[in-house]
């Protein structure tokens, strides 16, 4: 008997694939985009798909009677026999918006999972509303709004603000468009339909976001995307015909395109370069628990206690901190030392995101460098490869304020968090007159962490 297409492509979701995917997400060659799927949220009759819910508060505030429309409702269908009632387009729009501030949804675990896989820097999604920023603000910031959001709008094109590899922080973008009391979202077909054909003009195409879609591998997870749409959206992404060879691959994870026969079919005959895997819960569930593993080297000798929990740095470096200064391939690794330093009382502060930039930003880091207690520069292959980067230049800094200090006067307390030789390793000359710890992994020994709370308490006496 054979197997159905769904069936044979989910199969071919095996290992290799995983560790495929993961060793090109722990490269930053990912972008993931996001479609309403992942948006289940929990309501007075439990938890509800939220375009649906939506839609029945939608068809309420504008008096839609919605006797006779297919269940569970949509957006469009609203939309379309709201505008066949003659009533006014834009409406539609500013009630959205009311009926999503009147109320204050948790964001899905699914999402909040998504946000904990720190080697994303740049989402997509195909939704409105802010339950994805909310998400990566809470797991990544303190719940502080710190992800820098930009939406595309056909009459107005906002593209991402520089080439990926030199984004500052993580970057949200909202493909078609983003909550509003105006009509710069989309909420019905015809909508689609404008954001589409505006994205393919020339003119209006966000270029730099199209370059990374264009040339780096796709997860398009919970899309609800239809047959047509599915192939359109993957075409206008890649900027080619699809059955020409690539070196990028793109994740379908969604139940809508596994129970699509011909959809299935066609992407297996003609997008080789394109997987399928149903459900995208179940696929973000399954990524989060691969990814999570593998940040985790061996459990030490404690006797496998719970995991730390990386909370993030605040905005603003408390006093007499520790200083860690890192080149951002390094952030899991990076996050896994602040969580063990934390667990044992010492005071420790990195900057998550390059905040701000310029003139102002640059005051901020030095003054920084100035005031903490001390400086650890973390080094790697990564900082090896790296001949310019923003560390260097707070190396620099911290290499200044150790010259005023008292000769034998501890400051700079380098470490690295793999095999690097020390004898080969690119820093400062004053940083080789110092003993370079070892940190494999980010994870540090009792006998590191003892040393540095006898130093650190050593400064308060």
């Amino acid at each position: 008997m054979a197997t159905p297409p769904a069936t044979a492509a989910l199969q071919a979701f095996d290992e290799d694939a995983w560790d495929d995917l993961l060793n090109y997400i722990e490269e930053r060659r990912v972008i993931p985009i996001i479609g309403p799927d992942l948006l289940r949220v929990q309501t007075d009759r439990g938890l509800r798909p939220l375009y649906e819910w939506l839609a029945e508060k939608l068809a309420a505030r504008l008096s839609v009677d919605v006797v006779g429309l297919p269940q569970p409702l949509t957006l469009n269908d609203v939309m379309c026999c709201f505008l066949g009632q003659h009533g006014r387009r834009e409406e539609a729009y500013t009630r959205l918006r009311s009926i999503l501030r009147e109320v204050q949804f948790e964001p899905p675990l699914a999402l909040r999972q998504l946000a904990q896989i720190t080697d994303f820097d740049l989402f997509v999604t195909t939704t409105f509303d802010p339950l994805l920023e909310q998400a990566i603000n809470l797991e990544r910031h303190g719940g502080q709004p710190s992800t820098e959001v930009i939406a595309y709008a056909p009459n107005r094109v906002a593209d991402l603000p520089a080439e990926r590899s030199q984004l500052q922080r993580t970057v949200l973008y909202h493909l078609l468009g983003r909550l509003s009391a105006s009509p710069t979202y989309v909420v019905s077909d015809e909508d689609m339909l404008e954001f589409i054909c505006a994205l393919q003009s020339e003119h209006l195409t966000p270029e730099k976001l199209f370059h990374e879609l264009e040339h780096n591998h796709l997860l398009l997870i919970g899309s609800d995307f239809s047959n047509w749409l599915a192939r359109l959206f993957l075409r206008m992404a890649k900027r080619k015909r699809l059955s020409d060879p690539r070196d990028v691959s793109e994740v379908f994870a969604d139940d809508h395109t596994m129970q699509d026969g011909r959809l299935v079919a066609f992407l297996q005959q003609v997008s080789v370069r394109t997987r399928v895997y149903g459900g995208a819960e179940a696929f973000v569930a399954e990524l989060h628990a691969r990814w999570s593993a593998r940040q985790r080297p061996a459990q030490a000798a404690d006797g496998g206690s719970a995991p730390r929990r990386f909370l993030p740095p605040s905005r603003e470096m408390p006093e007499n901190a520790i200083f860690i200064s890192y080149a951002r391939e390094d952030l899991p690794a990076v996050q896994r030392l602040k969580a063990a330093m934390d667990a044992t009382g010492l005071t420790t502060w990195f900057d998550l995101d390059r905040l701000e930039g310029g003139d102002d930003y640059d005051r901020k880091i030095r003054a920084n460098i100035t005031r903490c207690s001390f400086f650890l520069p973390v080094i790697s292959a990564n900082t090896q490869r790296r001949h310019e980067a923003y560390f260097r230049r707070e190396w620099s800094y911290a290499v200044d304020r150790m010259r005023n200090l008292a000769d034998g006067a501890k400051f700079i307390l380098p470490a690295c968090i793999d095999d690097t030789p020390e004898s080969e390793a690119l820093v400062p000359e004053q940083f080789k007159a110092l003993h370079i710890m070892r940190v494999p992994g980010g994870e540090p020994t009792p006998e590191f962490l003892r040393g540095l709370q006898n130093l650190f308490s050593g400064t308060r006496q």
